[in-house]
C-alpha cells in the first residue's frame, strides 16, 4: 500500500462468518490509519462454488491458494483467514507472510439445544439423544463423553446448522465454536459452554491471521500494531503439532496451547479414534519464545505412542 493509496482491500471468503473477521481487521486498522479508507472484497472460490466443496481439505486448500493468489498479484491487499481452516501443510506463498494475528477469541464449544429443548446440558439428555457436530474431533470427543449418544454430522456454517436444528433436523442438539455463531441467540434459549476437558479445540481454533505482500513495507508496519504475539505464540504451537503428525483439519485430533501463570507455554494435544473409545494425550510445557520447539516436542511424544494408526484409521 502506497502513501498515495487511498483505498485498503481487505480480501475475505463469503461466509458470514470470514465476512464478521474481514470487518474486525477493518475496525483495528481504521483506529490506527483513520485517513485511508477500507473495503471488504468477498472472494467465492471454486471450492465454496461447489455443494460442500469448501468443507473437503482439498477445498480448504483450494480457498486459501485463491487469497493468496488475489493477494500476489494485487487485487486486494491484506486476506483474513481463520487459522483453524487453513492446512497446516499448506505454505506461505513466497512474497506474503502473515503480518498480524489478531487477539483469539473465545476457544470453546457450545451445545445449543433446539428451540423448546427441555434439556439444558449435554448431561441431561436421555440414552440414544441425537447430537449433531460438524467436524471428527467434536464428534470424537462427544462419543468419548457420552458414549451412548447418537452423533450426526452436520455441514454449514454455524448459523445454518441452528436454523437446521430448529427446522426439525432430528436431533436435540448441536455442538458450535461458539466465536463462530454470527449472530445473536434468543434470550433464554439453552445453550451449553463445554469445558476445555470435554472438548479440546480444534488447531488454530478462533484465531484470525491477517496475510499481506512482503514488500508492502507500510502496511507491514501497520499490521504490526495489531498482532497479537501470544496468539502468533500459541498458534506456532498448535500448528507445528499438527504438521507433526501430518495431519489436518478432519483427521482425529486435537490441541490447544496457553500460557501458564509463570509464562510458560502449555501445549496439550490428543489424537483418538473416530467413536471415541480410544484416546492418547499428551501435554508438555516449554519457554514462551520457544512454540515451535513445543509444537514438536508434543507431536514427537503422540507418535511415539502410537498415534499414527489412530490418526490413518
Amino acid at each position: 500500500m502506497s502513501v498515495e493509496q487511498e483505498l485498503l482491500r481487505i480480501g475475505t471468503r463469503t461466509s458470514p462468518t470470514a465476512r464478521v473477521h474481514a470487518l474486525q481487521v477493518r475496525d483495528l486498522l481504521a483506529k490506527t490509519l483513520p485517513e485511508v479508507e477500507t473495503e471488504v472484497t468477498t472472494i467465492e472460490t471454486a471450492a465454496e462454488r461447489r455443494a460442500g466443496g469448501f468443507a473437503s481439505l482439498h477445498g480448504r486448500a483450494a480457498a486459501k491458494h485463491e487469497l493468496d493468489r488475489q493477494l500476489l498479484e494485487g487485487r486486494i491487499d491484506l486476506a483474513v483467514h481463520w487459522m483453524k481452516e487453513v492446512p497446516s501443510d499448506c505454505t506461505v506463498p513466497e512474497g506474503l507472510t502473515f503480518g498480524a494475528y489478531l487477539r483469539r477469541e473465545d476457544i470453546h464449544d457450545a451445545a445449543v439445544f433446539r428451540t423448546g429443548s427441555p434439556y439444558r446440558s449435554l448431561a441431561e439428555l436421555p440414552r440414544g439423544s441425537a447430537v449433531g457436530a460438524s467436524s471428527v474431533h467434536r464428534c470424537g470427543q462427544l462419543l468419548r463423553y457420552r458414549p451412548d449418544l447418537r452423533v450426526r454430522t452436520t455441514s454449514g456454517d454455524a448459523d445454518s446448522q441452528i436454523d437446521a436444528l430448529d427446522a426439525g433436523a432430528g436431533y436435540e442438539a448441536v455442538v458450535l465454536a461458539r466465536s463462530e455463531i454470527a449472530r445473536p441467540l434468543a434470550p433464554g434459549r439453552a445453550v451449553e459452554t463445554l469445558s476445555l476437558a470435554v472438548m479440546c479445540p480444534p488447531i488454530g481454533a478462533a484465531a484470525v491471521g491477517v496475510a499481506c505482500r512482503t514488500d508492502d513495507v507500510r502496511l507491514a508496519d501497520l499490521l504490526y500494531t495489531v498482532d497479537d504475539p501470544v496468539t502468533r505464540s500459541h498458534v506456532t504451537a498448535e500448528r507445528t503439532l499438527q504438521h507433526g503428525l501430518k495431519a489436518h483439519y478432519d483427521s482425529p485430533i486435537a490441541g490447544h496451547c496457553e500460557t501458564l501463570p509463570d509464562g510458560r507455554l502449555a501445549l496439550r494435544g490428543m489424537a483418538f479414534t473416530r467413536d471415541g473409545r480410544h484416546l492418547v494425550e499428551v501435554r508438555e510445557h516449554d519457554a514462551p519464545n520457544r512454540p515451535t520447539r513445543l509444537g514438536t516436542r508434543v507431536s514427537a511424544a503422540l507418535l511415539s505412542r502410537g498415534v499414527g494408526a489412530l490418526i490413518g484409521a
